[in-house]
């Protein structure tokens, strides 16, 4: 049992509070206030100011020292990263992260002890927010990340780790491997998740109360929300396969990036063309198809990032003239849409980043797949993972020199006549009917390769209509191989 009157270890404090002192938005010094504050003996809990090399008030940091608090000084900036380094100097027996624009309550502590007495299946657990706010802009800011507060700590299972206010057991952290700095604000996501894969539990303390101030400027959102998209992609491209990495949702963009490499484009539109050469008479749902395959072939990614970015642009022009002369109604709804634009676009870029470096670590059909254009996310039938492809679509396949057997396992959901019209193309030439034998859960290709190297097969085929299902829908491949 936690006794807050408790005879106090000098060798050991009960908390180590963890303050990064980058983003402090000049409330740093009310944070520290509100930390020597608290109500439970001094004793119980050490304070930790982690200094960036830029931390300009320096010359007040020593008169803090002096007061109880401990300066760690770090050769980074990044508040993760700092906090990661204040969780591995500190020596209380609980880490509790904050920021530096946020300050407690004077009791926060004190419930905080209260809080792992009445809940010991509690791993670790985060305070409530409460929103500071200064202008429109702020108010709207916080109206947003609010919501999505108040979402993961009350509905979401597991995305309950929020670095404002958040408290844990060491040993905890350390086994399910902290805060990782390079992963940005993304880390928190990772770090949560990975506790709830180890059935480790994060509880929400609502009593304790934190006060957060918003900057209220779009210049500051901008700069947070790259951090987290550089997070997680750079998560993604490294293919983790640990506790955790398969609770982390996987944005479009992300998994449909070969979509706009423009070797297999140009493989699904000469296909699409082969199949139907009398142009002249296509009806328009094959124009749709010719179009949705000639802008990645000739142009890559560079529309749909170009676009992006106009929208991204377009969206903040409006909502700065909002902030000076629009209702308060309209600078939230523009606010939700330049967030969402911002992270579409930065996201775009970072995989196009990521792409020019050496490729991504993205999971596809089969080791043998090296890239895979026109397919849907994945999705479950019948305990059986899968991905519907398009009526047109593009894989790229190693493949050596000699024969070569290729099979595109399948799920038996489609009529049986359907797969007598599907049409394979290998590097843009048609395979012969005698080299492909069709079986209820698949087809397997005969090839005969003059020498090893990579190969494109593309297909069309007749598209399958879902009931209530608007997407464009071909084969239904759980493997390639």
């Amino acid at each position: 049992m936690l006794n807050p009157q408790a005879e106090p270890n000098a060798e050991r404090p009960l908390f180590s509070v963890i303050i990064p002192l980058e983003y402090h938005r000049g409330q740093w010094e009310q944070s520290w206030r509100g930390w020597t504050s608290q109500t439970v003996d001094r004793s119980l809990y050490e304070i930790i100011l982690v200094v960036p090399p830029d931390f300009s008030p320096r010359e007040n940091l020593a008169a803090l020292a002096d007061g109880g608090a401990r300066l760690e000084f770090a050769d980074i900036a990044h508040d993760i990263g700092l906090c990661a380094i204040g969780a591995a100097r500190a020596q209380g027996k609980y880490l509790f992260f904050t920021e530096s624009h946020c300050w407690p309550e004077p009791d926060v502590l004190a419930l905080c002890i209260r809080g792992f007495e009445d809940h010991p299946e509690w791993s670790g657990f985060s305070c409530r927010s409460i929103p500071i706010c200064h202008n429109r802009l702020s108010e709207a800011e916080a109206a947003m990340y609010q919501a999505d507060i108040d979402y993961g700590m009350k509905v979401h299972p597991w995305r309950k780790v929020l670095d404002q206010c958040f408290v844990t057991r060491r040993e905890v952290y350390e086994e399910c491997g902290g805060l990782r700095e390079e992963l940005g604000h993304f880390a928190e996501w990772v770090l949560a998740a990975a506790y709830h894969a180890r059935g480790r539990v994060i509880g929400y303390l609502e009593e304790a109360r934190f006060h957060h101030y918003y900057i209220g400027r779009l210049s500051d959102l901008k700069t947070f929300t790259l951090d987290f998209v550089e997070g997680e992609i750079r998560y993604l491209s490294e293919g983790r396969r640990e506790p955790g990495s398969e609770l982390l949702e996987v944005p479009i963009e992300w998994t449909s990036q070969d979509d706009f490499d423009s070797g297999l484009a140009r493989s699904a539109l000469h296909a699409l063309v082969r199949n139907n050469p009398a142009w002249w008479r296509w009806p328009r749902q094959t124009w749709r198809a010719f179009w949705r395959w000639g802008e990645p072939a000739l142009l890559g990614d560079r529309l749909v990032r170009g676009v992006a970015r106009l929208a991204a642009a377009y969206a903040c022009c409006v909502l700065t003239v909002l902030t000076l002369v629009g209702s308060s109604e309209s600078i939230a709804q523009w606010l939700k849409r330049y967030i969402a634009a911002l992270i579409d676009l930065q996201r775009l870029d970072r995989i196009h980043g990521a792409r020019q470096a050496g490729g991504a670590a993205l999971r596809r059909l089969g080791d043998r797949v090296l890239a895979q254009a026109g397919f849907h996310a994945e999705e479950a039938w019948q305990g059986c993972a899968f991905r519907w492809s398009e009526p047109e679509a593009a894989v790229r396949i190693s493949a050596r020199s000699g024969r070569n057997m290729i099979r595109i396992q399948c799920l038996n959901v489609r009529d049986p006549r359907d797969r007598i019209r599907v049409c394979f193309y290998l590097d843009g030439a048609r395979v012969a009917d005698r080299s492909i034998a069709i079986h209820e859960d698949g087809f397997d290709i005969s090839l005969e390769l003059a020498a090893s190297g990579e190969v494109t097969l593309a297909w069309t085929c007749p598209r399958f209509a879902a009931v209530g299902d608007p997407r464009r829908l071909g084969l239904p491949v759980a493997a390639i191989g």
